[in-house]
């Protein structure tokens, strides 16, 4: 008789204005993906119908979907799957993998899409029991692995790694309305702001030439910038590094993590950010010189670390409660993952 096919699901990443999807099995090889689809900023029904879409066009085409995972900016309770709030988004008290869940007749997950990407980098890209995920983009977000586990806190709703106060007495106010946090300091707006103000006191400068003018510098600009060798751009990027190392060091100081992944479109420039990054964490880290560092490393799974690591959680996930009900039935159970 022929083996079973290895069982698939779909998995989601939902930003502020676009989706992507696509269908992994459990060892995150791709069967199927669709290209991003905007949607309506702020619009809750737009978002809820267009992933409705992507859900159906992918099971058109796969017959064996064995759950479903979305991956969603925000604060999320685990495991109900409800957006408590998204910053970016028009989620709020939204019970995601209910609507999600009776819709479709699948199992689902609906999980803080940082913490979707950091299951992938775990899963597929890295192997440590103890590490900590950094994405570092429009915003700042993360997730924990801890003794293999993925750490969520009480609710849900921990490691809101952006939100770490590491500047209480600055001037930049968090989208969160909050003065000190790390995100408003070590995101990609943060960058186009650093490399704004470089570019304004250097009007015929390579940034402000690149951009179009000093008020056109996007983050983008900068890396761009500063692969090519710009001297400001590398000095904005350095800027960005000595905040984000601060944060890094507070996560190891609590979490005495082995490894740190950095990725995100702005992680994405390498040694220009993972330089300076590296040397304001040896600074900032407690007793240095008698404990053994975490490496910082790039993330190896790109773009599509959030719907993979949502759908590779939905797996998991559906895999161990199949277990749990073996168990209670008294058959023998299959082996697989915890998250």
């Amino acid at each position: 008789m022929a083996p079973l096919p290895a069982p698939r699901a779909i998995g989601l990443d939902v930003g502020a204005t676009k989706i992507a999807a696509g269908i992994v099995d459990n060892d995150g090889n791709i069967a199927e993906r669709l290209p991003a689809v905007h949607c309506p900023a702020g619009n809750q029904e737009a978002m809820l119908k267009t992933a409705f879409g992507l859900i159906e066009t992918l099971r058109s085409r796969q017959c064996d979907i064995a759950a479903i995972g979305m991956g969603v900016a925000g604060l999320v309770d685990w495991p109900e799957g409800r957006v408590r709030t998204a910053p970016n988004s028009a989620f709020r008290d939204t019970p995601i993998r209910r609507l999600l869940q009776d819709a479709t007749g699948l199992p689902t997950v609906v999980d803080n899409d940082a913490n979707a990407a950091c299951w992938a980098e775990y899963r597929l890209g890295h192997s440590a029991s103890y590490m900590a995920f950094i994405t570092v983009g429009t915003g700042v977000g993360g997730g924990l692995i801890l003794g293999d586990q993925l750490f969520r806190g009480r609710t849900g709703i921990g490691t809101e790694i952006g939100h770490m106060i590491v500047d209480p007495h600055g001037t930049e106010v968090c989208g969160c309305g909050t003065v000190g946090c790390l995100e408003p300091l070590a995101s990609g707006p943060a960058l186009a702001r650093y490399g704004s103000t470089a570019a304004s006191d250097r009007p015929r400068g390579s940034l402000a030439t690149l951009a179009g003018g000093p008020s056109q510098v996007t983050g983008e600009t900068v890396t761009t910038a500063a692969l090519a060798g710009d001297l400001d751009a590398r000095v904005q990027l350095a800027r960005l590094g000595h905040w984000l190392g601060i944060g890094i060091a507070t996560l190891v100081n609590l979490f005495d993590v082995e490894l740190v992944v950095l990725g995100g479109g702005v992680a994405s420039v390498g040694d220009p950010l993972l330089d300076p990054v590296r040397a304001s964490f040896e600074q900032f880290v407690t007793a240095r010189a008698h404990r053994e560092l975490p490496t910082i490393e790039p993330a190896r799974c790109g773009p599509e670390a959030g719907w993979i690591g949502a759908a590779l959680l939905a797996l998991d996930t559906h895999r161990t409660r199949t277990t749990d009900a073996h168990q209670t039935a008294g058959t023998r159970p299959h082996q697989g993952g915890q998250t």
